[in-house]
C-alpha cells in the first residue's frame, strides 16, 4: 500500500523519505540496554522499536510513526531536540535532522562544524591566556583550557552555552563579572544589533522569547531598543580561587561578516598575569 510519501516526488517528499531512512538506521543501532530498557528475546527488529523512541523522547507515538514513514508534518526544534537525545545524535547528525526535517540547523551547531581545525589549534597555543570563539548569537563555539577556567563551560550542555542564557536567565557566570550592572546594557544593545539581520530566524527568536520571559531585566532594556557595535575593552573576572583578573577584550573576527569572532583576553597588569594557570 502507497503511503502520501510515495505519491508525490518532489524534493520535499525526497527530503521526508531521507529522513525517514535516517531515523530508522539510527534507530535500529541503540540497543534496548543503552537506554535502560530490558532486552527481551522476542524482538523482530534490531535496536529501539518505534514506541519505545518516542516514549523516551516523550513525544507522540502516531506522530514518530508518521515521521518515520516519510509524511508531511512539521516537527518543532523541541520535538527534534528530544529525539536527537534519545537517538545519542552527535553534533553533525543532529543537524543533519533537523536540515532533513526542513529546520535550517542551529547556529551553534552549523557555526561551531564550520570552525577550521587551525583555529582550534591556535587556541591551544595561545594558553595560558583565555580565548574563547562565539557567534553572533553569544553561543560559545569553541574556548581554550584557559577560558574554561575562568568561567566554567564544559560542565554546561552544548546548547545552553550561551552567554546571555547564563547571564540573565540562569544567572550562573554574574558571581564571576563585577562589572555587570554596568556593562549588562551594552550587551543587550550589541545583541539588537547583530539581531538585525537575523529577526525572521527561529532559532534568534526563541532565544529572545526565552530570556524575555525568564529575565525581567532583560525584557526591561530589550524594550529600550538601544544598540551598538561591539568594541575592544577591558573586562575584570573574579575568579574563586584567584580572586580579581583584568583583561583587555581583543576582538578578531574569523568570517567576512561580523558573526563568528575569537576574543582574546591578555592580561592588562602584572597581577592577572601572576595569577593565570601554567599551561601544562
Amino acid at each position: 500500500m502507497s503511503t502520501v510519501a510515495d505519491l508525490d516526488s518532489g524534493p520535499d517528499a525526497v527530503r521526508r523519505r531521507e529522513l525517514a531512512s535516517f531515523l530508522r538506521s539510527r534507530r535500529e543501532r541503540i540497543t534496548p540496554d543503552q537506554v535502560g530498557l530490558p532486552h527481551t528475546r522476542r524482538r523482530r527488529t534490531p535496536g529501539l522499536r518505534r514506541e519505545e523512541v518516542a516514549q523516551l523522547a516523550g513525544v507522540g507515538v502516531t506522530w514518530y510513526t508518521w515521521l518515520e514513514q516519510g509524511r508531511d508534518i512539521r516537527a518543532s526544534d523541541g520535538v527534534l531536540d528530544a529525539i536527537a537525545r534519545t537517538l545519542r545524535l552527535d553534533p553533525h547528525e543532529s543537524a543533519h535532522l533537523f536540515t532533513l526535517a526542513g529546520i535550517p540547523a542551529r547556529p551553534a551547531v552549523r557555526d561551531r562544524d564550520a570552525i577550521p581545525a587551525g583555529v582550534h589549534a591556535l587556541l591551544a597555543k595561545l594558553e595560558p591566556y583565555p580565548v574563547v570563539v562565539q557567534n553572533a548569537r553569544t553561543d560559545i563555539l569553541a574556548h581554550n583550557r584557559a577560558y574554561e577556567w575562568l568561567l566554567g563551560v564544559d560542565e554546561l550542555p552544548f546548547e545552553e552555552r550561551n552567554l546571555l542564557l547564563q547571564c540573565f536567565a540562569k544567572r550562573r557566570w554574574r558571581s564571576r563579572m563585577p562589572d555587570w550592572e554596568q556593562n549588562k546594557a551594552r550587551t543587550v544593545a550589541e545583541f539588537r544589533s547583530a539581531m538585525a539581520g537575523h529577526v525572521a530566524e527561529p532559532s534568534w527568536k526563541s532565544l529572545v522569547n526565552r530570556l524575555r520571559g525568564e529575565s525581567a531585566e532583560f525584557e526591561a532594556l530589550w524594550t529600550e531598543h538601544d544598540v551598538r557595535p561591539p568594541v575592544n575593552w577591558t573586562k575584570r573576572f573574579l575568579h574563586p580561587d584567584a580572586g580579581l583578573l583584568c583583561f583587555d577584550a581583543t576582538y578578531l573576527w574569523l568570517s567576512r561578516t561580523p558573526e563568528i569572532r575569537m576574543t582574546t583576553y591578555t592580561p592588562s597588569n602584572e597581577q592577572t598575569e601572576a595569577k593565570l594557570p601554567t599551561p601544562s
